[in-house]
Parts: C-alpha cells; sequence; structure tokens
C-alpha cells in the first residue's frame, strides 16, 4: 500500500460510504442561503441533500464559494507534519478557484516541508466526474503506484471522463447566464431539456437538446453509446439532484444496454446543484473523449 493521502474537495460529490471505502480525504466547499453559512461534508453533517434541494424549489437562491489558500493550508499542513505526501485532485479551473488556491498552498507548503512531495492536479472534473477519478486514482494507488505514477495517470486520463448532464428547471440556468430569459421561458413551454457535458478546458457546455424529459435521460445514455470505452468492465457513476427515480432509470439502461454492472449513485451536491437545481441528471464513464 502505498503511503500518501489523496484529498479532493466536495464538488466530487462523493458520499460518506464511498469516501471512507477509497481512503481519501475530502475538503468541504461552502454554501450560503440566506444569512446561513453551510459546510458541503461527504456526511451532509450541516444539511440534508434533499432539504437543499426543497429549500431551492421553494425559491431560496444558494451562492457558492471556492476553497481559499488558506483552508487548504490548514488541511495539508497537518498531513505534511505527520511525515505523509499528499496528491491533491481539485474542482475543475473552469468552474472554480479552488485548484488554484490548492496551487498556491502547495507552492507555499512546497518550500516549507522540502522533504515532502505535494502535488495538485487540476481535473478539469465536475460532480461525481471528479468522484470517479478520485476513485479510479485510488484503485491505481491501492495497487502500490508511487505518488508521482498516480499523478501522472490522472493527468494522463482525466479527460477521457466523460460528463453528461441534462437539467429539468432551465430557470437555473438562465441565473447562472448560461442561457438568456428568453430561451428558459420558451424552452420550459415546450419541454425542451438542454443536455450539457463538461469540456476538455473543464467548462459545463450545452451540447444538444431533447423534447422532454425522459428523451434527455435516453440522449445521455445514446451519448455513452458513441464514446464508453468497454463499458461492460467499468464502473458507471450517476449524480441527481434530488430525483433518484430517474437516476434508478438511466442505470437500468445502461446496465441493459451495456452490460454494466457495477453503477454508484449519489446526489450532485450544492456547489454544482446551486446553479444546475432540482433535477439535475448527471451520467459519468470513461471514453474515448468528452
Amino acid at each position: 500500500m502505498s503511503d500518501f493521502v489523496i484529498l479532493t474537495d466536495s464538488s466530487a460529490d462523493l458520499g460518506v460510504d464511498m469516501v471512507r471505502q477509497l481512503d481519501v480525504q475530502v475538503l468541504p466547499l461552502s454554501f450560503s442561503m440566506g444569512t446561513q453559512i453551510y459546510h458541503n461534508y461527504p456526511d451532509n453533517r450541516e444539511i440534508d441533500p434533499h432539504a437543499f434541494y426543497q429549500l431551492l424549489r421553494q425559491g431560496q437562491v444558494a451562492n457558492t464559494s471556492a476553497i481559499n489558500m488558506a483552508q487548504y493550508t490548514d488541511a495539508l499542513e497537518p498531513l505534511l507534519q505527520e511525515g505523509k505526501d499528499v496528491l491533491v485532485l481539485a474542482f475543475s479551473s473552469g468552474l472554480s478557484t479552488t485548484y488554484n488556491s490548492s496551487r498556491l498552498a502547495v507552492e507555499e507548503l512546497q518550500e516549507k516541508y522540502p522533504e515532502r512531495k505535494i502535488y495538485t492536479v487540476d481535473t478539469l472534473c465536475a460532480s461525481l466526474g471528479q468522484g470517479l477519478l478520485v476513485y479510479l486514482a485510488a484503485k491505481e494507488r491501492d495497487a502500490g503506484k508511487s505518488i508521482e505514477q498516480v499523478r501522472d495517470w490522472v493527468e494522463e486520463n482525466k479527460l477521457h471522463i466523460c460528463h453528461q448532464f441534462t437539467v429539468d428547471d432551465l430557470h437555473f440556468l438562465k441565473r447562472g447566464g448560461r442561457i438568456s430569459a428568453t430561451t428558459a421561458v420558451v424552452g420550459s413551454m415546450l419541454q425542451i431539456k438542454p443536455v450539457l457535458h463538461v469540456d476538455n478546458e473543464g467548462h459545463l457546455i450545452n451540447i444538444a437538446k431533447a423534447r422532454g424529459r425522459q428523451a434527455s435521460l435516453k440522449a445521455l445514455v445514446d451519448k455513452m453509446e458513441k464514446t464508453a470505452i468497454d463499458p461492460a468492465n467499468q464502473v458507471v457513476f450517476i449524480s441527481h439532484g434530488d430525483c433518484l427515480e430517474d437516476a434508478q432509470t438511466v442505470e437500468k439502461m445502461v446496465k441493459e444496454r451495456f452490460g454494466v454492472k457495477e453503477v454508484y449513485i449519489n446526489y450532485v451536491g450544492p456547489v454544482i446543484g446551486a446553479h444546475s437545481g432540482p433535477g439535475t441528471l448527471a451520467l459519468f464513464y470513461v471514453g474515448s473523449e468528452r
């Protein structure tokens, strides 16, 4: 067993059981609703995901905050003092300043602890796409790879982590500036559901439209059929914005169509969910290209 720590942040949307299974550490991002500030821990100790989405449905607005340099330093330094090396797998720089904060913290700590190995990687991933990359990196570590070998593996493979999203309420994308008010109103009237993905720069991009919810779910699986590498022998991750039944529908599709044996399902956390809204459904897998 390699003796280094993999540290990620809570935008990876890994549940507490998976975090324990993988033996990774998770630094929580924060968000506010009204005057209340919450930290997004994997065990949801400060707010239940269902309660979070209920508040969004009631019209409350969530404002998210990136992890700053000081928070990274506070998380990393005790590990270094224990004599451990650390590999940070950070939220996409295309969606957050979290990676840049980790980079600054690592640069400072490398000077202070020259005997330790500290690396950070911009995953260019989000939600359980980031979670899937962390999962695969932990498997590489458990296979006995060194911290440099795992870092290099992540860099070489991160753009093969495919992210396919759809949303149910266009007004959350409108508020985030991703679509116009007119598009949101007309699209809602016509039951148009956008299909999005995270591109090679780590940005959330609209790539298609589907008429109706079920068509949008099928579109995610259709895209997987075109790009997935050996789907029957990989673990597929699905995240959802408080719409478990839809996640289970997609799970059934990928198992029936591709012979996928193992699927991991968890919530889209508040960091992404604040901008994508209730009803967000995302499918993640290893593919030939994003």
